[in-house]
């Protein structure tokens, strides 16, 4: 691998200082985008743009398999994207209802989009930073692996609804195969698929079947890299550019570009919200 040979120092990829500190714990209840914007840019940039903290410890010749400048959204947009995600009068969030069977899903007309992922990847605690400006929003995180059972639909105001579906691997539901499948096959509305895996292990064997599915149908969907503080910087970056060749050579529906996140710090949550925010229309 390109990257083999550079030395790394052995840190947390994010910097664990006070005004991170307070920004994440903030940015977990009620807090908006603006918050972030008085951030110092070396910060900030931590915060929202991860892959672009990353491309320092690159040599030149493996920062095209980043694709840095695929998704890059400006800070306007990024606060707009917010907004989105914010609940007011004027824009409900809501929890819509709970679904074993396509047939059972509230037929709606807005665009949608799904989040799928093996159990204990950080799926429940990912929505629930997603949805840390609609407090009203009920996301229940387990310590437990295989907590979601359901497929579990939230309306996003008039923009999109969003879709929390069951993790596959260690206790799955039965029916998980029958439910999961149908639902990407057939949901017409469906507009983008977010398959998240843990930065830490990789691509597992599960994820590959998962990935399978996605390729077999024609989906198009995006790759979310969870607990990015958990690695140490070279560790995380090793897997980053392991993937990232992955998507390159092995893949033909999924998004060229990696969304790194952590829940912890908050790192890379604001550009999901606008790459969601961006591909549902909600940014017109």
């Amino acid at each position: 691998m390109a990257a083999l040979g550079l030395q790394f120092r052995i840190k947390r990829l994010l910097a664990t200082s006070t005004v991170l500190g307070r920004l994440s714990r903030a940015s977990s209840t009620s807090q908006t985008f603006a918050e972030v914007l008085r951030l110092p840019q070396r910060q900030l940039t931590k915060l929202v743009y991860p892959l672009q903290e990353l491309q320092q410890h690159l040599v030149p010749d493996t920062m095209p398999d980043l694709h840095l400048k695929t998704f890059d959204p400006s800070l306007e947009d990024i606060t707009r994207a917010d907004s989105v995600f914010a609940a007011s009068p004027r824009n409900r969030i809501d929890y819509l209802s709970s679904a074993e069977r396509l047939d059972h899903a509230p037929a709606l007309s807005l665009p949608e989009v799904c989040f799928i992922g093996r159990s204990n990847v950080g799926k429940s605690s990912l929505l629930k930073a997603l949805f840390s400006l609609a407090p009203d929003v009920e996301v229940r995180v387990s310590k437990k692996p295989g907590h979601t059972k359901k497929m579990n639909f939230f309306k996003v105001g008039k923009y999109f609804t969003l879709v929390d579906m069951p993790g596959y691997g260690y206790r799955a539901p039965e029916d998980f195969v029958d439910m999961v499948e149908t639902y990407l096959k057939e949901r017409r509305n469906l507009k983008r698929t977010f398959l998240l895996v843990d930065s830490v292990v990789g691509i597992t064997k599960t994820d590959n079947i998962a990935i399978e599915m996605c390729e077999e149908f024609g989906l198009p969907y995006v790759m979310v890299l969870t607990k990015i503080d958990k690695s140490s910087k070279g560790h995380l970056l090793k897997q980053v550019l392991q993937i990232q060749k992955f998507v390159n050579t092995q893949t033909q529906g999924c998004f060229p570009q990696l969304f790194p996140v952590s829940v912890v710090t908050y790192s890379g949550i604001h550009l999901l919200k606008c790459f969601i925010a961006n591909i549902t229309g909600s940014l017109k």
